[in-house]
Order: structure tokens, then sequence, then C-alpha cells
């Protein structure tokens, strides 16, 4: 008799199996780059199926080219390449062409002529690796082979559906540009391009991921970035071991400096004026065909609290904007760990006044204070979620009418306090005040630890654990700089463009922090100005 193996044996020798499958895949993929063309066309083109598979969508379109009477085949995917492109600019001149006269041996190189004389086409490059056809072809591209010919031609025939230019709707600014990235990496680059006129602008092309072969690109300013920097960022990418990237955020993931931290390491942003801005300061920009999200590395605590829209608006005006941002960032953490230190700890420093009101509001209520706000925070952020799953029209309503009835609710149930629930309006709405998404959430979720900090030891607790961050934002570091940078290490040249910004006469120089290699971003003129 044989005995059937466990349920836990069985998984294991499962995940053992299809670890193995992917391993061999994961060979043959590698392989296949390595493969030459045959110089017969059906090779080829078994080649191709082998390399592609049998797909529905996968079309070979035989033809024959009328100049040099010799049978030849187009190979793409559709939905990916241009059906207008490959009909008018590649099989109408190539079918139509008059014959050549022949050479003395009667062979032609067609590979040459077509790239050179027969093909209208922006695009068209030679390859001899079966690997360079099956990537051009995944990715919108046509392959086209000619029998005799141990070379294929990539003709750029891309021509999927993809989204216009709108606005960020995550990073709305006043006054600024309103165009922002899509999906098409080529779209994303040339918006940069559009901005940042410079020939020293260098864009590396890399691609990521066993399966998915998404296009990467790393963005900089050549004698501006530091070169270590971008060596750096290029070499963490590179070390990327997954079958595909569906978005930046898995780059960020796997290139972080630490992952044990709530505070976002490198920035995200929608807006290419954002980027040239990152750019112009010695960093280095991340773009991921497929997502409108470009990283910005390396990354310091101060600028999650800035904008574009700060540089648009007079000095005076962007300064006390900015107080206002880190004003309403401290009232998101602070301010019900100081509520719960003060109802239960220290009454004695609230007005008499105050206390007989919140004493006449919590009468009725059967919690302590921190049960009370736990409670609170944890409704909204559940209604906060929910508004933004909900269709767009409806989502912010939702949102606050809910937030309006539940409090009203259980105000009148007697289950929290009015003041409670002013709170809680406060520090929400001081939570949106961040134009960063990753920060805003990291403050979030300091705000739970904080309140039971409170509960325990009252402002003492709030103190201690407001030092402990501190200590643990001036350890970390993104990609060799300091992330509490221009304020540990202090650097006071630094300063003005921190929790202030100077007038823009005023910054002639590039923060330090960065490592510029050119440190000076005005030129004499405006020395002599200023002088």
């Amino acid at each position: 008799m044989f005995r059937k193996p466990g349920r836990g044996k069985s998984a294991a020798i499962d995940a053992k199996m299809k670890e193995a499958i992917d391993r061999r895949s994961a060979e043959a993929l590698r392989s296949m780059a390595g493969v030459a063309l045959s110089a017969g066309l059906d090779a080829n083109l078994s080649l191709m199926k082998n390399g592609l598979g049998d797909s529905a969508d996968v079309i070979v379109r035989r033809f024959r080219i009328g100049a040099l009477a010799r049978p030849a085949a187009l190979v793409f995917i559709d939905g990916l390449a241009d059906a207008t492109t490959i009909d008018r600019y590649i099989l109408e001149p190539v079918m139509g062409a008059a014959p050549i006269e022949r050479s003395d041996d009667g062979a032609e190189d067609a590979v040459a002529w077509l790239q050179s004389a027969g093909l209208p086409i922006n695009e068209a490059t030679a390859t001899g690796k079966l690997g360079d056809a099956v990537h051009a072809v995944l990715s919108g591209d046509s392959a086209l082979f000619v029998d005799g010919e141990a070379q294929g031609l990539l003709l750029n025939t891309k021509g999927f559906e993809k989204r216009g230019i709108e606005e960020p709707r995550s990073e709305a600014v006043v006054r600024g540009p309103r165009n922002g990235f899509a999906e098409t990496i080529r779209m994303n680059t040339a918006q940069i391009r559009l901005k940042l006129k410079d020939p020293k602008l260098r864009i590396k092309g890399l691609q990521v991921g066993q399966r998915g072969n998404t296009s990467v690109a790393v963005a900089y300013i050549d004698g501006v970035a530091e070169p270590h920097i971008v060596g750096e960022v290029v070499r963490r990418i590179e070390a990327i071991d997954i079958d595909a990237v569906l978005d930046s955020g898995y780059i960020e993931q796997f290139i972080e400096d630490t992952h044990w931290t709530p505070f976002p390491l490198i920035q995200n942003t929608e807006r290419p004026d954002k980027v040239v801005a990152n750019l112009l300061e010695g960093k280095v920009a991340i773009l991921c065909d497929g997502s409108p999200f470009v990283l910005i590395a390396p990354a310091v605590f101060n600028q999650f609290y800035h904008s574009p829209e700060d540089y648009y608006e007079r000095h005076l005006i962007a300064t006390l904007i900015r107080i206002i941002r880190i004003i309403s960032m401290g009232m998101a953490v602070l301010l019900p760990s100081l509520y719960i230190a003060f109802s239960s700890f220290h009454p004695e420093m609230i007005p008499s006044r105050l206390v007989i009101a919140m004493a006449a509001g919590r009468s009725t209520v059967p919690f302590p204070s921190i049960v009370e706000a736990f409670l609170m925070e944890i409704t909204m952020e559940i209604l906060r979620e929910a508004s933004v799953r909900l269709p767009g029209p409806i989502g912010p309503t939702i949102g606050i009418v809910g937030a309006l009835v539940v409090g009203q609710a259980a105000v009148e149930a007697g289950i929290v306090s009015p003041i409670m629930v002013i709170v809680v309006a406060l520090t929400t709405i001081g939570s949106f005040a961040s134009p960063s998404y990753s920060a805003a959430i990291a403050l979030r979720m300091l705000r739970f630890p904080m309140m039971a900090a409170a509960a325990l030891f009252g402002l003492y607790g709030i103190m201690l654990f407001l030092i402990l961050v501190v200590i643990h934002l001036c350890s970390l570091k993104s990609f060799g700089v300091p992330y509490m940078a221009p304020l540990a290490p202090y650097r006071r040249k630094d300063i003005k463009d921190s929790f202030y910004r100077a007038p823009l006469h005023r910054m002639k120089e590039r923060p330090t922090f960065f490592m510029p290699g050119d440190p000076t971003r005005m030129g004499e003129h405006a020395k002599e100005d200023e002088s």
C-alpha cells in the first residue's frame, strides 16, 4: 500500500517544481539573446515562433519584395503595432517597388538596401540576434526577414493606445504648468526634453524583469549630477531580479537604502517641471514604462513639504505657505496625542473654563481618552480609504457626509466627546495639507504609536517618542546623502531653500549635500547684479 504524502510535503514539492520551472524558463529567455538568425526565411520564422509562442495576436505577413524578387516576411503583434504604418510605409513601398538592376554576382544586400532606400520609415535597425528581434516585436515594433539574409530588420511601428497628457490630480497647483506624465516612457522623456534643452542631459536605457522586460530610463545632467550617485542608481536597478516591473513603485522598493522606515527615501512625482527642477539640482530621475510616476533620488526630508508652485510665487508668499504646511504636518501628528496627554495627565495645563467644558463633554463618554481617540482615528482612516475607492464623482461627497454623520451620531450617542471630533477633524485636514502623499502616509502611521506613548506617559511619552523619531531621521540616508540635510549636518548656505524660501536671485548655488559637479546655477551677470 502507498500512503499519500501530507499536505505540507505536497506543498513543498509543488513549490520546488514551480521554482525549477521558473528557473528553466528564465534560462531559456537568457539563452535566446545569444541565438543567431539564420539565412533561411522559414528557419527565422520558426525561431520567432518558438520565441513568441503560438499566440493569436502574433501576425506573420509573407510577401515578395518587388525590387529584389525575393520572399520576405513581416512579424508583428496586433494591437501593439500601427496597422497604417505597416501598410503605407512598409508593405506598399516594398511590394510595389520597381525591379532594380542586379549586380554581377546576382546577389543584393537586401537589408542594406531596405535601410538606405527601400523603406520610408524613421527607424530601421539591423540585427542578427533572435533575442533582439523578439524583444522588439514585444515592444510594438515589427521584424522584417528576407530570404537569404542572416539578419533581420527591426522597424519602428509602435502604435498602441495610450493616454494623453493631462493635469496631475495628486499634485495640483494654483500657478504653474498643467501637463503631467503619462504611461508611455518615450512621451515622458520627450516632456523632460521640452523643458530642459540641455545637450548634456543624458537618458540611459535599461531593461528590468526577466519576463516583463520593462523599459526603464535613468535621466541626469552630465557635469551636474555626481557620477558616483548616478552609478549607484544604475547598479541597484540592474541588480533587480524579478519577473516584471508593473510600476515605478517596484523599483522604489528594490533600490531604497532601508526598508524599515515609514518615511519615503525616494520621491515620486507626476510633474515634468518638478523632475527638471530636481535634475538641475544634481539629482537623478528614474522613469518606468507603464507608470506616470517618475522617481527622484536622492531625497531629503524637507523636499517632501515643498511644492513646485513655491518657486513660481514670490518668496514671501512661498515662505508663508511652507510655514503653514509645517504647522499642518505638526497638527497631523501631535493633536490627538496632546489631547490624550492633557486630558489624562496634565489637566492643570488647560485653562479652567476649557477644562470644565471638556469635562462636561466627556461626562457621558464610557471610554478613556485613548480608546476614544483610537475609535475616531480608525473611523476616519476607514472613511478616507473608502472615499478613495469609490467612483470619482461621489467619493469626496461620501467622505465628507460620512464623517459629519458618524461624528454627530457618535457625539449624540455619548461614545465620544465633541472636542474629540474637533481634534480628529483638524488632524485630518492637517494631513491633507502635505504636498506629498508618501510623506502624509508616514505621518498617519506615526500618529498611532505616539497616541499610545501619550496614554502611557503623557507629555513625557510624546517628547520621548519625538526624540526617537528625530534620531531615526538623522540616521537615514538616501544614496549616501543625509536624510535631514541641510539641518543635520547643518549647512548654512543650503538653509535658503528649506523651511523658508529665499529670493531666487540669492540662490546662486546648488545644494551642496547633493555633491553637484557644477555647484553654480547662475552666471556671472547674476553675481554682478547682486553686488
